[in-house]
């Protein structure tokens, strides 16, 4: 049976109960992590650490954890679910109070902790040679200017999400004053002749931590990287389009508003690409020995 972590114990899903008066639930009011593991290894622990720490003080939620501890947490849930491939969701609110006011609670509460996992699906770039790509559309980013801050306030994303599951998409990519910031759930990349471009970090997009490997691994292999503003223009024309996030990894979008990207099946700077990441992910999850 799988378990998850509620405050200081582990349990199973049905026994795991909070106030209605958690802020969480009233306001939105907590940042979230999503930390996958490969053969039960955490993969970029350390990074997904740092931004949940960036997240909580940017937000002014007490950190309840140290790193030590955080990691602990996560082995022994990942070990009470059976191992192997599994994707860890890490949810902070500032916590329950005694009545709804808008104000943080002065003096604080204790904030709430929640943990659960998921199952982690083959991701596209385990397989870049019979990877079929993915299609999505074009919306306007109607989000909040925070979008730097990983906040469980996702209602904006999950209507921009249904409007391309609505029209037969995987995904939207995000346009704002002209320009692309992510996707409602995802980094965004293209490709222009040869060279892979992403845009650079801002309030505007979420600094991903598989959009930072990405960069960090076209460096490491000597494949040309840009991180700079993409116009839609430049988004309709690319070569290739590719979204990541850190369960779906690097997936190739061939279709873009039903017109093809490119030839219309994953690029060739993907796959090298997605064998760099794939190679990168066995090594440091134990999977092979050498990248």
């Amino acid at each position: 049976m799988s378990q998850v972590y509620l405050n200081g114990a582990f349990m199973a899903p049905q026994d795991a109960h909070i106030s209605p008066l958690d802020r969480g639930f009233l306001f939105a009011d907590g940042i979230y992590e999503v930390i996958p593991a490969y053969n039960g290894v955490l993969f970029r622990f350390e990074e997904h650490l740092v931004r949940l720490e960036r997240s909580l003080a940017e937000t002014a939620i007490a950190n309840p954890h140290s790193r030590d501890q955080w990691r602990q947490l996560c082995e022994q849930l990942i070990q009470r679910n059976g191992g192997g491939n599994l994707s860890i969701y890490l949810q902070v609110t500032r916590g329950a109070t005694e009545k709804r006011d808008h104000a943080f609670p002065n003096p604080p509460v204790p904030p709430t902790v929640f943990m659960m996992t998921g199952n982690i699906a083959v991701p596209a770039a385990d397989s870049p040679d019979t990877a079929t790509g993915s299609k999505a559309i074009t919306l306007d980013d109607i989000r909040w200017a925070r979008c730097d801050i990983k906040s469980v306030s996702l209602l904006p994303n999950s209507l921009l999400r249904q409007q391309a599951v609505a029209a037969g998409a995987s995904e939207a990519i995000l346009l704002r004053d002209g320009f692309v910031t992510e996707g409602s759930a995802s980094n965004v990349f293209i490709v222009a002749e040869s060279t892979v471009i992403t845009p650079p970090k801002s309030h505007a997009i979420l600094g991903g931590i598989t959009r930072d490997l990405v960069v960090e691994l076209c460096h490491r292999h000597h494949i040309p990287v840009e991180e700079r503003e993409i116009t839609e223009s430049q988004l309709r024309q690319a070569d290739e389009i590719w979204v990541t996030s850190s369960t779906r990894e690097i997936v190739p979008i061939i279709q873009l508003n039903n017109s093809a990207v490119g030839i219309g099946t994953p690029g060739p700077v993907w796959k090298t690409v997605a064998r760099h990441y794939v190679s990168f992910k066995r090594r440091l999850c134990g999977l092979q020995d050498q990248e």
